[in-house]
Order: C-alpha cells, then structure tokens, then sequence
C-alpha cells in the first residue's frame, strides 16, 4: 500500500499528439506533399493525408503494456535465436561481447535479447535511449519516409528540417517560450559574448567535442595560411579539465579523438610531446574553486594562456560525481572575466532534465554545449556543437563532417525535443521519485553503501568495497537489468551506474529499486 501512495505523488506523462505539419510547419507540410505527388504513386490528397495524420506519442495502453511485462523481466518470453554468429570483431569487441543480451526487439524501457529473455534497460542502452525502445512518436520518421523526405544531403543544402531544428535548439538553449518568436531574432542577430546563437550539425558527441576543442585552439593557431594570425599566437594553449581524486585527469571525458583522449591521461607519449609549447592540459580538482582559481591564475599569463574550461556536469565516467552549482558559477565567472571559453558537454545529461539541458538548471552560460545521444533518442547518430558568436572561428571545413545534415535525424531531434519540452514537469518529479527511492535504500543498507551520487534519473550508488559492487551489479545483469559497475579508475568510490528512461514510470522504478533491495539483502549488509 506504501508504493501505491507513492505513486500517486508523481503525477502521469502529458499526452502528446502530433503531425508532421503541426511539427515542421504548413508550408514545409504542403511543398513536401506536392512533391511526394510528382516523385511518387501518392496522389496530392494521399501525400496531405500523410502529413496531417495525428500520431499519439505515448498512448495509455503503450503505458500500461510496460508496466504489465514487469513480472516477466528475466524470462524467456519467445525462443532463443539459433545459428547465431560472432561477426567479425576486433579481439577487445569479442571479449566484451555479450551476444545473449543482443536485440531481437524492445518495447519502451525493455530490451528483448537474443536468448529470448525480456531485459530491463536500466542504463538507456549507454544513454542513447530516453524514450525507450520503439517510441510511439517516432512514427513521425516512417510518415516522413513514405513521403519521400530524404535524409541525405550536403553542407550546402542543408534541408529545412535541419534549419528548423536549429533554431529550436537556440530557442530551447536559451529558455525561450515557443511563442516568443521576436526575442528568438533577436537571440539569432545577437553578437554579445555567451549568447548561444550558432549550430553545427555533427554526427557523434566525439566529433562535436573535438569540434569545440578546435574552434579553443583557433585562437592559437591558424587553421590555414589563408587566416589571420590569432588572437593568441604567442601564448601555449592550456586546457582545464576535471582531475580525478588522485589529482590525475581520469575523470573527464570529452570522446575519443587522440586529442580529447590525452586529456585524459591516455596516449602518455603523445601527452608528453604535446605538453611542451603545443599544448597542455591542466587537471582541476572536483568542487573545488580554490584549487580552480589556482591553476588558473598559474597558466593564464606568459608564457601560458588558459584555451579553455572542458566539463561535464554529472561525471558518469567517474562514479556520476555531481557538480555544485556554486562551483561551476564561480568558475564561468572566472573565465569570462578573462577571455577563456566554456565547453559544457551535455552528451550525457542532455535529455534527462527539464529543460532537456542541465546546465539551463544551474544558471550557466557556456560558450559551447555539446549535446548528442538523448537527442535524436537512439534512431541516427546526429550530435550537435551550439555556440557563439565570438567563438564562430573556423570556416565551414574546418569543423564538420559531410553528413551531419541528416533531415530525418533533425525529425528524430524535434520528436524528442517536443515530448521532452512538454513533459518537463514529469521529468522533474520521476528523477526526485527515484533519487529519493535510492536515498532510502542507501539509508537501509548502509553497511554496504556509502552514499547516492549524481542527480535525478543520472543517479549512482557508492559502495563501501569494490568486491561488493561487482558482486551487486552482477547478479543484478544476471536477472537481466542493465547496471554496470565503476572500479577502475583512480581513488573513483566503487560505483554502481544507473540511468532509467525519462519515460520510467512508477511502478518501473519500483520494481527496479526493489530488486536491488533483494540483492542487498543476498550481500549481508551488517546493518
């Protein structure tokens, strides 16, 4: 009876309804339609019926479906898959192959794999799927199809999909109201310093980062002889990156190009060369100003310059270490006092806060956001760079790729996005639900658990011993509900990582705490 009055404190998902022209626009919606009926054996009517059809994102009965198959998690619901094949992976692919847990299907917040059994993604498949397996809404794509829109093009033509997308995304980053159309211009024509106002289409949060990176650096070097010389030809670039509790740079993570990976300690060889006159990077330690404030007032005069502030807000690579909003607004302040740009990178918490960006909630004004994964929901690879004027430093080949001009992954984007925008209310009050479902059961077994991390649906559990979080986790993946434990990196507490669906419901979060619950009382917890 308990869970049930809980339940009722978190009120139900908004219902959501949409055509492709109440999302793009009657115009788009007509010429695509008129187009659709040269191109194809649709008549004019047929392709306007198409566009006005009405797809419902979230029905009650989709709802009531999940919530129904929970009993059934870790069953074998349908036959295995027979003469099943190992590919042709690298040898650290086949090692870390789990072709059992493998796709045939999924339905919201399950995964149906491969060995028949119905899996919990308690994870979002690494963050990709906020609106779970096969959204509703997403139907939109297959109406867009029949219609004819393509999805590729190039630089150049970027379709009117992909434009409309970004100035939702300028829109949205700056906490604009939709209506609000005159100060959406304005934002666009504004050439004051932070205002987020410019978009590049990319194709993962690796590329956007390195993006970003490269847009800090042109103020250092030329990308070509065609540029004037920068801003800071006679300076070293030194990068400020989150430290790790060993004052090592373990604990940031801004994707895997060579550059972004020897911020992280990785490449010593290549690390060490670039830290010459090239460039540096400076681990900064976590939530704290004064170490932060240090550091940079130690590179941010000759022969040094601080290039730039590199972040995540929630720090999943490493325990899901939550930054205070404190820190980071005396850090901004810091930085624009002085000229040194921001990269928030939000590939990771993107999407799973009101708002659809963290750092809207912490009152931050970055001159780039990196976002990607939650966006188009797990459907294309499509991330995005929204920046400034003042750092608009790179021609159009100096930070790009040739196919991040997607129009259908800019229709994934807009689906999320308006699902997201209008249920931010229940977003908010489903992370609460479940951080305070953890909180009581860290309170409950705190023989075994040392504290909760991370903030809302991005929450991590500490535990006392890494044997016994490996032990947590594993019979957890066992039962078939994706969790993962963090043991490796330096003086990280032993973590468990977490991250439900925004489309969790209640009784899904329930069922999952309670699951824990079991297996923390197969641990012995002394208490």
């Amino acid at each position: 009876m308990k869970e049930v009055q809980n339940m009722q404190k978190v009120q139900n998902m908004k219902p959501v309804n949409s055509s492709l022209q109440d999302l793009l626009g009657k115009d788009y919606a007509d010429a695509v339609a008129a187009a659709a009926a040269f191109l194809t054996d649709l008549s004019l009517e047929e392709a306007q019926e198409i566009a006005r059809e009405s797809i419902e994102f979230m029905p009650e009965a989709y709802i009531r479906r999940m919530d129904g198959l929970l009993s059934q998690v870790g069953s074998q619901v349908v036959p295995e898959l027979k003469g099943a094949h190992a590919g042709a992976p690298t040898d650290a692919f086949r090692k870390a192959a789990n072709p059992k847990a493998s796709p045939l299907g999924g339905l919201g917040y399950y995964r149906l794999g491969e060995d028949g059994k119905l899996y919990l993604i308690t994870k979002s498949e690494h963050y990709h799927t906020p609106l779970g397996h096969n959204f509703p809404g997403y139907k939109l794509i297959g109406q867009a199809e029949r219609l004819g829109i393509t999805n590729a093009t190039h630089n150049n033509t970027r379709g009117s999909i992909t434009r409309l997308l970004e100035r939702e995304l300028v829109r949205t980053a700056n906490g604009l109201a939709k209506a609000d159309a005159d100060a959406l211009e304005q934002v666009l024509d504004s050439r004051e310093p932070h205002v987020l106002n410019r978009v590049i289409n990319l194709e993962t949060g690796t590329l956007a980062c390195e993006a970003a990176i490269k847009m800090m650096l042109a103020r250092f070097y030329k990308l070509d002889d065609t540029f004037p010389d920068p801003q800071y030809k006679d300076r070293t670039p030194v990068f400020l990156v989150m430290a790790d509790h060993d004052g090592g740079s373990q604990a940031n993570y801004h994707g895997t190009t060579i550059v972004a990976q020897t911020m992280r300690g990785l490449w010593p060889g290549i690390r060490e060369k670039l830290q010459g006159e090239i460039m540096q990077t400076c681990p900064v330690r976590i939530n704290d100003f004064a170490d932060f404030k240090a550091k940079f007032e130690q590179y941010n005069k000759p022969p040094y310059k601080v290039a730039g502030f590199l972040h995540e807000i929630v720090l999943m690579n490493y325990g899901g270490i939550l930054l205070e909003p404190s820190y980071l607004q005396k850090a901004y302040a810091l930085c624009h006092e002085h000229d040194t740009p921001v990269m928030c990178d939000e590939i990771q918490s993107c999407m799973w806060y009101p708002g659809m960006y963290l750092f809207r909630e912490y009152g931050l004004n970055p001159d780039f956001v990196v976002i990607g994964k939650g966006f188009p929901g797990g459907q294309y690879p499509a991330s995005r760079v929204i920046t400034t004027a003042a750092m608009d430093t790179l021609n159009q080949f100096g930070a790009l790729v040739t196919n991040g001009q997607e129009e259908l992954a800019a229709l994934a984007y807009l689906i999320t996005m308006k699902f997201s925008e209008e249920n931010a209310d229940y977003i908010r009050e489903m992370g609460t639900y479940y951080e305070e479902k953890l909180q009581g059961l860290a309170q409950r077994h705190g023989g075994l658990i040392e504290k909760v991390e991370g903030k809302g649906h991005l929450s991590t559990l500490f535990f006392r011993q890494p044997g016994k979080v490996t032990e947590f986790t594993a019979i957890l993946n066992g039962s078939c509900i994706d969790i993962s434990a963090q043991t490796y990196k330096a003086k990280c507490p032993p973590a468990a990582l977490t991250k439900p669906p925004v489309i969790a419901t209640p009784a899904m979060i329930d069922y999952f705490v309670h699951r824990m619950e079991e297996v923390l009382n197969r641990l012995n917890d002394p208490t």
